[in-house]
């Protein structure tokens, strides 16, 4: 079992890492003045999850659960 917890422990704190450089990739939200105006519906709008951007996100999302699913295995009792 110790072996278990250290692989899972190398994981994490792999994950941790990866987490928090896709983080930093990421642009930010806020669009300027051009979302007042409506001028926000571009072509890279609409397709923001093919771009590098969308992957990003989805690559987010995923080391997100993984991150609080491997946080909970290793604070279980075992």
């Amino acid at each position: 079992m110790e072996i278990l917890r250290i692989v899972l422990t190398i994981l994490f704190v792999i994950d941790c890492i990866g987490l928090t450089v896709i983080i930093l990739m990421q642009e930010g939200k806020s669009q300027g003045l051009g979302t007042i105006a409506g001028v926000a519906d571009t072509y890279w709008g609409k397709n923001k999850g093919r771009s590098m951007e969308g992957a990003l996100v989805k690559a987010t999302k995923i080391m997100g659960i993984l991150f609080f699913v491997l946080a909970l295995v290793l604070n279980l009792k075992f």
